[in-house]
């Protein structure tokens, strides 16, 4: 049973592994990687934008923890002078503890400054392989789409396509279609023409009557052809109808003639 399992689970992963390879576009992949790749850099530049932002915020402070400073020295003069040693004394204790600040947040600030270069060192070369991977990332799409194109021609070409496959089996089928028909036409034909069929329309003539109808029609044909010639060369056709033709005319004028002409005699 575990060998069937695992079996099975080897196969849906392969028909899995295929399908996702069918499915895959590396177009659309570079295009993914290359968005991922923005939003690092985008994360990278809030980055140094966050530590710039927090060592501004240390430079304030700084900035005011030293007027304090120069402010309590001031008092802590001013006081000493007044003969108010005392007040002095406690003017002093203040700055000295607003100097370990300062000294504190000095040294966080070269701390973070660090930060700053470092990041920013950093979001310049991403932005350098940002850059590269986008004019590969185009390289590799015009590649690929001149290379497909290259190939759906070729298969157009030599008719291995899906497409132009269905079309060849198209004229494939229509062809023989066509052959079939032509083919039972030609049978019936032979079978109409032996008897073997009745030709329920009545129109239909078996061979004997078919030749004798051809033989009759030919000689007709013959005769009128005869007589033509005859009629071309002056042949005793013309000459028969040329001394018809004559007698004719002859009958004639004497129809005309009248039958009893007067005769004068000579005195």
């Amino acid at each position: 049973m575990s060998g069937v399992m695992k079996r099975m689970g080897m196969i849906f992963r392969a028909k899995a592994n295929k399908a996702l390879d069918r499915a895959e576009d590396p177009r659309e992949t570079l295009d993914y990687s290359y968005q991922k790749q923005l939003e690092l850099l985008q994360k990278v530049r809030r980055g140094v934008a966050d530590v710039a932002t927090s060592r501004k915020r240390l430079e304030l402070q700084l900035a005011q923890l030293n007027k304090q400073s120069s402010t309590l020295e001031d008092q802590g003069r001013k006081a000493l002078a007044l003969g108010r040693e005392d007040l002095a004394r406690e003017a002093l204790s203040r700055r000295a503890a607003l100097q370990q600040q300062v000294t504190d947040l000095e040294t966080q600030h070269a701390t973070l400054q660090g930060e700053e270069e470092k990041l920013t060192l950093a979001a310049q070369r991403l932005q350098a392989k940002v850059d590269a991977f986008r004019t590969k990332k185009e390289t590799i799409k015009a590649t690929y789409t001149a290379a497909q194109a290259q190939t759906r021609i070729g298969e157009a070409f030599s008719g291995i396509s899906e497409e132009m496959g269905d079309v060849g089996m198209a004229i494939q089928r229509a062809e023989d279609k066509t052959a079939q028909l032509q083919a039972r036409a030609g049978a019936i034909d032979e079978l109409l023409a032996s008897g073997a069929l009745d030709d329920q329309s009545g129109m239909h003539k078996d061979d004997i009557q078919a030749e004798l109808d051809r033989l009759s029609g030919g000689t007709d044909v013959e005769l009128e052809l005869q007589r033509m010639k005859q009629e071309l060369s002056g042949g005793p056709a013309a000459d028969q109808q040329a001394i018809e033709g004559g007698t004719s005319q002859s009958q004639q004028q004497d129809r005309q003639q009248p039958q009893d002409t007067p005769r004068f005699d000579k005195q």
